[in-house]
């Protein structure tokens, strides 16, 4: 049997990257989409193939904010690799820890570009390709930010986050009758390089002590539930928000 092939966006770091490596040993092919860390790509490549020989592994340098780039990415994936199976669409930003009314419109358009346009874009040209392949599975990487709204940190981050909850309930409504499966994975507080580029590197450990599990998220904890929505294991699971966040 052929080998899934499946696309993840903001592959090179954090969940994406964990989510390669499980995916890879799990027996997928992977296009992994990194936007700018070439060097962390290539590293999260060669961890990939040291999981699973067998795996293949692409990477592409892509902007999911932008069409060409979307597009360049799923045709780069279906010329090299086949026709694209699974989409995990993770890649993400931030911008700095704080309230709204500091936030500046440069950052809010960027939050709100990547996190929710990037989506989808992703899950637009998914739809296309996947129809005409006879289907697939899309989890969309959302945040339980999304029911939590977090004020004083990112509220511009949440609204995007519920956004992605609100796109995968209604594409999955939308592409059921096309054998396409969506899903999303809700994490919580997960020990990633983003606190850091967030402003806050301690954050993980700082709120430990509200998470009724008594600690942060790993990467790998995600990765094995985005693994499971894209697994035949998940085949009646559509349109699922999967809360993965240690009870908070």
């Amino acid at each position: 049997m052929s080998r899934p092939v499946t696309i993840v966006t903001g592959g090179s770091r954090g969940i994406g990257a964990a989510t390669c490596v499980r995916l890879a040993a799990d027996g997928h092919d992977l296009v992994l989409g990194y936007v700018s860390n070439e060097a962390a790509a290539r590293a999260t490549a060669a961890e990939v193939r040291a999981a699973a020989p067998e795996a293949r592994c692409v990477t592409v340098q892509c902007d999911t904010a932008e069409e060409k780039d979307v597009a360049r990415l799923f045709d780069t994936a279906r010329a090299e690799l086949g026709p694209v199976t699974g989409l995990v669409n993770n890649a993400g930003v931030t911008g700095p820890l704080g309230r709204l009314a500091d936030a500046t419109t440069e950052n809010l358009r960027r939050v709100v570009e990547v996190n929710l346009l990037g989506y989808l874009l992703c899950c637009r040209r998914a739809a296309q390709d996947m129809a005409a392949g006879g289907g697939g599975a899309i989890v969309n990487v959302s945040s339980t930010a999304a029911a939590l709204g977090s004020p004083g940190e990112y509220v511009h981050y949440a609204a995007t986050k519920a956004a992605t909850d609100a796109l995968t309930v209604g594409l999955a409504k939308e592409l059921g009758p096309a054998g396409i499966r969506v899903n999303a994975v809700a994490p919580g507080v997960i020990e990633t390089d983003m606190h850091a580029a967030m402003g806050d590197p301690d954050r993980p450990a700082k709120a430990a002590a509200g998470i009724p599990l008594g600690r942060p998220g790993r990467p790998s904890e995600i990765a094995s539930a985005i693994a499971w929505l894209l697994s035949p294991d998940a085949s009646y699971a559509t349109g699922a928000v999967l809360r993965v966040s240690g009870g908070r």
